[in-house]
């Protein structure tokens, strides 16, 4: 079985093309699927478009289905959802998730897809790998019932994040963010909204997620004395300024750093485990408030630079692919 497919590539920094890609025979324990959508957040994958992934990070920032290497040319991505096309009778036909590149068809390990619930749009599960890191986050902040929460930085990942926190029973959460027009996402997250300068102090715990120093000097702020913030904010090659100086030591403050890479030590959940959840999660129609815009697959070469720009604004931009062979043809 020989098929055809066209995958994204970034040939430079702040340039991309679609290239053909030709696909061998899947083996007995691989699927083919065919992509139905691939997410693009404004985090992490618009730096790897901009060539911002310092030369100590290249090993840690690749993707499960990476090929090349940074700064370029590369092929990333992983907010996948697909239609297996091929592989074992359990899977065939069904829609997957997986953490592979924007490619219109690929051939993975039968184990490195996930089936999305019958109830979860396909559009809405490729958040499953975002809502996967608020996971992970909340795993590493444990918050408990009655919590005074803040979450700093109203984007994908702090959004998902408040919308888990959300459904916490007795919570006082915040969403925190400079911009003001969050405040329609806070509240269709069922989450409260303030700028900055109008967030309720006294937190027990704060997630940042602004991905700026502000941000975490605001977190700092707001946290009670004891207190932690967790930071999910990735810097890329940024610098970063926090006034440790001041109140942090009196206050006995801490800095927890969360990472999706890694599960805290003693939760006994598996890879699996947490992507299985973040799917279940999807369930909820809440999560529909971050995606923000849809593009056709063609047209992924001049989306990039806008979203990475800021010129194009979205929490979750969803690339549709064409499901007719004839116009799976980007140059056609």
């Amino acid at each position: 079985m020989s098929s055809d497919a066209y995958a994204f590539w970034i040939t430079e920094p702040g340039r991309g093309e679609i290239r053909p890609v030709t696909l061998g025979e899947p083996g007995p324990d691989e699927v083919l699927v065919r992509t139905l959508h691939t997410g693009v957040s404004r985090g992490t994958e618009t730096l790897v478009f901009s060539g911002r992934v310092p030369e100590s990070q290249w090993s840690a920032m690749r993707a499960p289905f990476q090929e090349g290497d940074f700064p370029a040319p590369v092929k990333y991505g992983y907010l996948n959802v697909g239609r297996v096309e091929h592989g074992p009778p359990e899977l065939l036909g069904r829609t997957v998730f997986s953490l592979y590149t924007h490619q219109s068809r690929f051939i993975a390990p039968k184990t490195a897809v996930t089936v999305v619930p019958d109830d979860v749009p396909a559009s809405r599960a490729v958040l499953a790998g975002t809502v996967e890191t608020a996971v992970n986050a909340l795993w590493d902040a444990r918050p408990m019932v009655g919590d005074r929460v803040a979450v700093v930085g109203g984007g994908m990942v702090g959004g998902c994040a408040a919308a888990i926190l959300a459904r916490f029973p007795g919570v006082r959460l915040q969403l925190v963010d400079v911009d003001a027009g969050r405040a329609d996402l806070a509240a269709r997250l069922g989450a409260g909204f303030a700028t900055p300068d109008e967030a309720l102090g006294d937190c027990d715990l704060v997630i940042h997620a602004s991905a700026t120093s502000a941000g975490l000097t605001r977190s700092l702020e707001l946290v009670a004395a004891e207190g932690t913030v967790v930071e999910l904010s990735w810097y890329g090659d940024k610098q970063v300024s926090v006034p440790l100086g001041e109140f942090f030591h009196s206050r006995r403050l801490t800095i927890r750093g969360s990472q999706v890479g890694g599960i805290v030590p003693g939760r006994r959940r598996t890879y699996a485990d947490r992507l299985a959840l973040s799917l279940e999660l999807l369930k909820d129609e809440r999560f529909d408030a971050f995606v923000t815009g849809h593009s056709p697959f063609a047209e992924l070469p001049e989306v990039l630079p806008r979203l990475a720009d800021g010129s194009l604004r979205a929490l979750c931009h969803v690339i549709d692919y064409p499901q007719d062979h004839l116009i799976d043809h980007p140059e056609e």
